[in-house]
């Protein structure tokens, strides 16, 4: 079982609240959204299917059973042994039970079914939604929206080839307080963003050591959570949750929880394309266990004009200007800091506060309003925000996979003359090392530095590169080269 942060406890604790004390419809939204459906208008009731519960899918249920107009008719998991809490939350809010599904290719054969959400790891999430919305499905997925730069191009050409609406799990999109941060910090009262920081400072522990390959749980069928990725044999010692760390199913931290900071990012800089070139370096430091991806990393992304660094810390660290899991604009004549999902202070360079921002909203009430009215133009997070914002996260990753372990040292020409970079850099060895990890006999993993090409979505020169902008799917669940 994963550890549980005093914020996952209340994140997962806020979810079930909502199972416990939704209404029969409950949000403003559902009132308010009084344009035509498929099916009708407004007081037509929306059938959802939520697909994977184990974890942020229980949210999904908390926000549609009994709210906005909707019944959740559906669940969906390759573990029955995962779906009890789900199955009773909906039955207890909306008198009515969902059915279980184990096999969402007969789920999305259900022509009842309007909205299908995707909780599902990430190795799933673009071939999933491209199902749904070839299934005339409107599609709620959760970020990363993919596991490759590729397969997130693709889920967007599907959901303007089938005339879907399809929403990203980033829910800061539709907190009014992150929207008048964002407004505030593009609207140039502090100058010009010169660099757009996000943090993923979050611990987290080993996973363990395993001698041998683990049998998967016999409640799951393994066919169908591997799904595309590789057949391989489960060597980790839970098969839930810690695909997180490993290439074919998750994308590090990066990926997971940062995906929500780099969106921020993305967002206060006004891009709407990917970077002009990217570097990442990084490890697994502090301990030896089963997990690939890195619990320390650094990407630095190159705009032109601005600069977007990333930093992610998996060993226990102390806050950045407040923020440990958040962001950090510095501008011209200020900076502003986003330590939450739905709170920001605006500051001086001499540190005194001009503004505050804090207002939570109701992201998948943004959904079903757009599910409504049909018009993708409502959503907060549109499909190709989450394919932008995730690709960021997938092309550091590139540059750390095709980097080579060297040795610590200050000299080092990774970055070359980037000020902004040296320091981070310079920061996590400080971190490092108050977390007793011997800098002088650790080898730093130091990516390859990568031009690319934002509006074709290739790397400039570097097949190797490209190679990793897709994946080989096995049969039957491949997602399509074209839409």
């Amino acid at each position: 079982m994963r550890s549980i942060s005093r914020r996952d406890f209340l994140h997962d604790s806020a979810a079930l609240a909502a199972l416990a004390g939704a209404g029969a419809l409950g949000a403003p939204v559902a009132a308010a959204a009084a344009k035509k459906t498929k099916k009708g208008d407004a007081n037509d009731r929306l059938h959802v299917a939520v697909v994977g519960v184990r974890g942020r899918g229980m949210s999904h249920v908390g926000g549609f059973a009994g709210r906005h107009n909707c019944v959740v008719t559906a669940i969906c998991d390759a573990d029955q042994a995962v779906i009890g809490p789900a199955m009773e939350g909906a039955e207890r809010i909306q008198g009515t039970a969902p059915r279980y599904e184990q096999d969402i290719r007969k789920l999305l054969d259900d022509k009842s079914i309007d909205i299908v959400t995707i909780a599902m790891p990430n190795h799933w999430h673009s071939l999933a939604a491209i199902w749904a919305m070839q299934a005339g499905k409107d599609v709620y997925v959760e970020k990363p929206v993919s596991h490759n730069v590729r397969e997130g191009r693709r889920a967007v050409e599907a959901a303007r080839k089938y005339n879907r609406i399809c929403q990203t799990g980033t829910q800061c999109r539709s907190n009014p307080g992150m929207r008048e941060a964002m407004e505030f910090l593009r609207s140039g009262k502090l100058g010009k963003v010169k660099v757009a920081r996000g943090l993923c400072y979050k611990t987290r522990m080993s996973i363990g050591k395993t001698s041998k390959d683990q049998a998967p749980p016999k409640s799951v069928d393994y066919n169908l959570w591997i799904g595309p990725a590789p057949m391989k044999a489960l060597h980790r010692k839970h098969l839930h949750y810690d695909w997180h760390w490993f290439w074919d199913y998750g994308n590090g931290d990066l990926g997971n929880q940062g995906i929500h900071q780099m969106d921020i990012c993305r967002w206060g800089l006004g891009k709407d394309e990917l970077a002009k070139s990217v570097i990442s370096v990084g490890g697994r430091f502090g301990y030896v266990d089963d997990g690939e991806t890195p619990n320390t990393q650094i990407c630095v992304f190159d705009y032109g004009d601005s600069e977007l660094i990333f930093e992610v810390r998996g060993l226990p660290t102390a806050r950045l200007r407040g923020a440990n899991v958040g962001n950090i604009f510095h501008c011209e004549h200020g900076y502003v800091v986003c330590p939450g999902y739905s709170n920001a202070q605006a500051f001086t360079l001499d540190g005194k506060m001009v503004q505050s921002f804090n207002k939570g909203g109701d992201h998948f009430g943004n959904f079903v309003e757009a599910v409504r009215s049909r018009n993708p133009g409502h959503l907060n997070a549109d499909i190709l925000e989450g394919h932008l914002s995730s690709a960021l996260c997938h092309l550091g990753n590139i540059s750390y996979r095709l980097g080579k372990p060297q040795p610590f040292n200050k000299q080092s020409k990774a970055f070359g003359d980037d000020k902004e970079a040296y320091e981070t850099f310079a920061r996590m060895e400080e971190h490092l090392q108050i977390d007793k990890v011997p800098l002088d006999s650790t080898l730093c993993h130091v990516g390859r530095r990568l031009s690319f090409d934002p509006k074709a979505e290739t790397f400039v020169g570097d097949k190797d590169a490209d190679a990793l902008l897709t994946r080989k799917y096995r049969k039957g669940f491949v997602v399509p080269e074209k839409v």
